[in-house]
């Protein structure tokens, strides 16, 4: 898909309206060929044939034509997505009007263009883009030379002082590479002598004498993302569930969370719902996420899109611990959701569970319909073939557990065929395993298996019993395992 399907797919429903009222102002009449093809691409996605719509609105033309229209739509729907947005997110508003002070200016409108100076100075101290203000100060020292009211001396003692801030971002850098090496080589974060509060005050103290740039909001979120980005790679949940609530009361106990912020805030709560999870304290885990979407719904729902998913995403996996049906249900009405439909991670994510969830209620037929619909899916087919790979080993435990050997045979070969170079692989070797040991039970139940046999399953369920499921099996194969050894 190129760029301009890519983006074409990617807007939502006010997005579309806006683009069609920007289309459509200068319109004389009839559906112009750029309109014609934003439907086109808009319609079909991935399926979008140039060849047949260049035969179909260009006839025996050469391709530069529709190239030039392709050309054309792509900086329309770029405008209007500018349009749209400009004033979403404070920082991308400064720039604005930044772009408003430069434009008056090559108009000779000075007092105007001082006007929107003032207007991005202010957007610009607030959220501390001090690399904006230094551009800013210099369009006031350019200015000063068209107005005699903008005294240059102002500007540049501002700018002289803007710099030693930009000089402490510098600061900000190098004390996050220091954090991020001394939680690295920092072994225990769940209990023992060191906790994180204490190597990240630490490491502050000792790279910066400067009290305001400790207080930073800059630096604080700067330590959050790589603090938490490290703590989630190294699995470190309960470190992560400490780190991550403290931060959170501290920064809404002092106001710190913005607008210009608010990607961060909800970042920061989804965070916090998934280690809660992960540390298996559902009911928390359900408090803040009732407080993501009370957040997603702020500043005029800005974000909202973008954390949709992952709302909906932390009330299944909440769920499907202590209310099956709950979840099932939440599952069945995201099927028709049109932020599912858009996503093809989305709606896999969707069947997928509803196979896991009906399986675990041991509903094997439902669990089955649901494979089934995942199969015809468009962005199934265009997965990723370790996830398929993945996807035909639950399928092949479900019509285990369904006693119907005939497609479990038949399933088995084409796992087998489609397959067989991951099967090879060092890294899939407890998949190969398993595989193996499934095929030996659907021919022989455990009683009546030989005592190697029994061994190998017994061992496979020692080595693997200790490790947490892996996040990438649907379905459990040590549990499920389990429940067939006798």
């Amino acid at each position: 898909m190129d760029i301009l399907n890519q983006i074409i797919q990617s807007l939502n429903k006010e997005e579309i309206r806006f683009y069609k009222l920007l289309a459509q102002r200068t319109q004389v009449g009839g559906v112009r060929k750029d309109v014609k093809l934003f439907d086109e691409m808009r319609k079909k996605g991935d399926a979008f044939d140039e060849e047949v719509f260049l035969k179909k609105h260009y006839n025996h033309q050469t391709k530069n034509a529709y190239y030039r229209l392709k050309n054309r739509l792509l900086n329309d729907v770029s405008e209007s997505l500018a349009l749209h947005h400009f004033s979403d997110d404070e920082q991308g508003y400064a720039l604005h009007l930044l772009a408003l002070e430069k434009y008056f200016s090559t108009q000779n409108k000075f007092k105007v263009a001082h006007y929107f100076l003032k207007k991005a100075e202010t957007l610009a101290l607030k959220n501390e883009n001090f690399q904006l203000l230094d551009i800013i100060y210099a369009e006031y020292i350019k200015l000063s030379h068209e107005l005699f009211q903008v005294n240059p001396e102002t500007y540049i003692h501002k700018r002289t002082a803007n710099l030693q801030n930009i000089n402490s971002l510098k600061q900000i850098d190098d004390i996050l590479a220091a954090v991020a090496y001394r939680l690295k080589t920092t072994q225990n974060f769940k209990q023992g002598d060191v906790s994180i509060m204490q190597v990240l005050q630490k490491t502050i103290d000792d790279f910066s004498n400067d009290a305001a740039l400790k207080k930073s909001p800059v630096l604080r979120l700067k330590i959050y993302q790589a603090v938490s980005q490290l703590l989630l790679q190294r699995r470190a949940y309960l470190a992560l569930e400490e780190y991550l609530l403290k931060l959170y009361n501290d920064f809404s106990a002092e106001g710190l969370f913005t607008k210009a912020n608010h990607d961060t805030h909800l970042q920061m709560l989804t965070y916090i719902v998934n280690s809660l999870f992960k540390n298996n304290k559902i009911n928390q885990s359900l408090q803040y996420t009732e407080q993501l979407k009370q957040a997603m719904e702020q500043y005029n729902h800005l974000h909202y899109d973008k954390y949709f998913f992952f709302y909906y995403n932390s009330l299944v996996i909440n769920y499907s611990v202590i209310d099956k049906p709950k979840a099932i249900e939440i599952l069945n009405q995201l099927k028709s959701h049109k932020q599912i439909k858009s996503n093809q991670y989305y709606e896999i994510f969707v069947y997928l569970n509803l196979a896991v969830q009906h399986f675990d209620m041991r509903q094997y037929h439902e669990a089955i319909r649901a494979l089934n619909k995942l199969y015809v899916l468009q962005s199934y087919k265009n997965t990723d073939n370790a996830l398929k790979f993945k996807i035909a080993l639950a399928d092949l435990i479900i019509r285990f557990e369904l006693q119907d050997f005939d497609v479990f045979d038949y399933k088995l070969a084409q796992m087998r065929k489609d397959f067989g170079d991951l099967l090879k692989q060092k890294e899939n070797i407890k998949e190969a395993t398993f595989l193996k040991l499934i095929v030996v039970l659907a021919k022989q139940p455990w009683q009546q298996l030989t005592a190697k046999n029994q061994a190998q399953m017994l061992a496979f369920i020692d080595t693997y019993s200790l490790a947490q499921q892996a996040d990438d099996e649907i379905l459990g194969y040590v549990a499920w395992l389990k429940s067939k050894v006798k």
